[in-house]
């Protein structure tokens, strides 16, 4: 039942009844209308700011998968431009240096890349992150330039090792002892803590661990040097051998026990030349292995690559990089 409304007359002094018109009622609707309008805009507008649509939700999540992918993409990145660093710094330091060729300079490993053109394509597309997709495209264009740079100095250095087959065949390049595993590096070149004053010292070559008794190899071609045999000795490097490999190389093998060669013996690379021991200033079995380069000692981590993968040859240095205590 509708409500009647009165109203009170000053005139008649009397309350008298409401009439309500077309136009009041229109008004009433428009008003009503109004209010809901301007209340669900503002309702609108609260639940935009604070509150994310299905597909807002599905955009941030595939936003943050691709920021994931993104960084991932880059640390992968800086890993192969790190291998492609240590192979640059290897190819200048030892590679060229062994065959006497020039080293590469900064200039012509870091010459021009990428393609103006294509980065002007991707300014042109309607990327919301242009820069983000151009830097990783300079950063994948100048790793592949040092990649093609340093796989073509390799070509090099390989027509230099055919065009001398006796200064391959010289270079010490093997492991003294069988170290299949990768076990028997006990300690590497560089600073050390020496085993029985425990003091740090300059640990001038390799200490490979291996039981009494473990053969020695002749690690390239050369012709015995000097021979040093004194079980009774304890201190310096005991039983010892030394390999003169020609062009310049030498190698010394110590702290041997029984000794198969003698002074002016030519050995080919993997002959016995000794078994392991533990004579002179020695903690334990071992052999100490060192390679000198014009009388300059040097390590012997970067000539062991013989015979190893890629992998293992890593693996090796890590163990050498250790700076522990060395056997000697």
């Amino acid at each position: 039942m509708a409500r009647i409304k009165y109203y009170y007359d000053t005139e008649t002094c009397r309350y008298e009844r409401a009439k309500v018109t077309s136009s009041d009622i229109v008004f009433n609707v428009l008003g009503f209308f109004s209010v809901a309008l301007v209340m669900a805009i503002a309702f609108v507008l609260i639940y935009n700011t604070y509150f994310d649509s299905p597909s807002e939700i599905r955009l941030k999540k595939e936003n943050k998968e691709l920021q994931a992918y993104y960084e991932n993409l880059q640390e992968e990145m800086d890993e192969v431009n790190e291998v492609i660093v240590a192979l640059e710094e290897r190819d200048n330091n030892i590679y060229r240096k062994i065959y006497e060729a020039e080293p590469l300079g900064p200039t012509i490993r870091e010459a021009g890349h990428g393609g103006a053109e294509e980065y002007k394509r991707i300014m042109e597309k309607g990327l919301y992150d242009k820069e983000l997709v151009i830097n990783t495209f300079k950063k994948i264009d100048k790793i592949k330039r040092k990649a093609s740079i340093q796989n073509q100095s390799f070509d090099e250095i390989m027509q230099l090792a055919r065009d001398n087959q006796a200064m391959l065949s010289s270079l010490p390049c093997i492991q003294p002892v069988k170290n299949r595993e990768l076990t028997k590096l006990a300690s590497g070149f560089g600073m050390r803590i020496n085993p029985f004053h425990k003091g740090r010292v300059m640990h001038s070559g390799i200490d490979f661990a291996a039981p009494r008794g473990t053969e020695v190899f002749a690690t390239g071609n050369g012709e015995v040097k000097f021979v040093k045999d004194n079980s009774e000795l304890q201190t310096g490097y005991g039983n010892y051998v030394e390999i003169d490999h020609g062009f310049g190389y030498v190698t010394k093998y110590a702290h041997l026990g029984e000794i198969k060669v003698k002074p002016g013996q030519r050995v080919q690379r993997g002959d016995i030349i000794a078994y392991v021991s533990s004579s002179g200033g020695s903690a334990a079995p071992h052999v100490h292995y060192e390679i000198m380069k014009d009388n300059q000692k040097i390590d012997p981590a970067n000539f062991l690559i013989q015979g190893l993968s890629h992998k293992e040859y890593q693996k090796l240095l890590t163990l050498a990089s250790h700076e522990n205590q060395s056997f000697d």
